[in-house]
């Protein structure tokens, strides 16, 4: 059987439950490895009610700590969060796992625990696998979205709309697509400008920068069309028109994905060398420990580490 690991994200969020949760109603398509403190796996089969997971664990071995409380920024979960991703990476990479799986991480207690440099999972597996160019892809029933850039402000956003930063985008994301399974992948660029622009009018992006890109694209064989305007790719995209759409900022992606299905919105990371997907909500904090949490994201995230890993994705 393909073999998934699971991390369990921050012990004082949502992550333990939902992954319990996940387990529990997931069928046995793969062979799954729970990575996180024991302790955290326990206390997500509590809240869940629900047994533990009769599953492979790996024990990440970090303390509790004193100011533990569920729904609290600690210390101890960020560096039992960081841990769990790095030791479920790294035997990943040494080719133990065909996929990793991630549940939520707190971006605070991640700081709180001294990694200054990561903001989150995609910033921790860069750093572990020396990548030099990610990206984000989004996936929901119907829609595929990568993203050119996700944690900048906006205006940093707009900075980084150039030609050679949108053509990296179009080659990692047909790459990846065609690894995966999608043969002849299809992918519209969006503008960044109302109405695409407007020929220069409410911006001259589309023109400098997007378009060269697209053709350049083009000329090296990747089926790319853009740029088209925002309001209405994702639409066309859902119509079955594209495989996927590259976004030129965090925003103008994430809410056409999560409006159009959030429950079911999983995130792959392309760039790196290992399968890597997570589900595409936050830790929660506000409603953990309380047994409500929906595990829909988290099935859906496990659906498809095995649907990558098998390059099955397009079916």
């Amino acid at each position: 059987m393909t073999r998934i690991g699971i991390t369990l994200g921050d012990p004082a969020g949502i992550g333990p439950e939902v992954a319990v949760k996940a387990l529990h109603a997931t069928p046995l398509a793969a062979e799954f490895v729970v990575y996180g403190p024991a302790w955290a796996l326990q206390l997500g089969a509590e809240q869940s009610g629900l047994p533990v997971p009769d599953c492979e664990t790996v024990d990440v071995c970090v303390p509790r700590g004193k100011d533990f409380a569920v729904g609290a920024v600690s210390a101890a979960c960020g560096e039992a969060g960081v841990r769990a991703v790095e030791r479920c990476a790294r035997d990943a990479m040494d080719g133990a796992l065909a996929a990793m799986m991630t549940c939520p991480l707190n971006k605070e207690a991640i700081h709180a625990a001294g990694y200054v440099d990561d903001i989150g999972h995609q910033e921790i597996l860069a750093r572990l696998t020396g990548a030099t160019t990610t990206a984000t892809m989004l996936m929901t029933p119907g829609l595929r979205v990568v993203h050119l850039s996700t944690h900048k402000s906006l205006v940093e956003a707009a900075r980084f709309v150039t030609c050679a930063n949108v053509a990296a985008r179009l080659r990692l994301c047909h790459d990846a697509l065609i690894r995966w399974g999608v043969a002849n992948a299809r992918i519209a660029v969006a503008a960044l400008n109302p109405h695409g622009g407007e020929g220069g009018l409410l911006g001259r992006e589309e023109i400098d920068e997007i378009a060269p890109a697209v053709a350049a694209a083009q000329e090296a064989g990747i089926d790319a069309v853009g740029p088209l305007p925002a309001d209405s790719v994702f639409n066309r995209a859902i119509a079955g028109e594209f495989d996927a759409v590259l976004a030129m900022y965090h925003d103008q992606g994430h809410i056409a994905i999560k409006v159009h299905n959030f429950h079911q919105s999983v995130t792959a990371t392309l760039g790196i060398p290992l399968i890597r997907t997570s589900v595409d909500h936050g830790t929660a904090f506000d409603i953990a420990g309380q047994g409500i949490a929906d595990a829909t994201g988290a099935i859906a995230a496990l659906d498809a580490a095995v649907a990558l890993a098998e390059g099955t994705l397009a079916h």
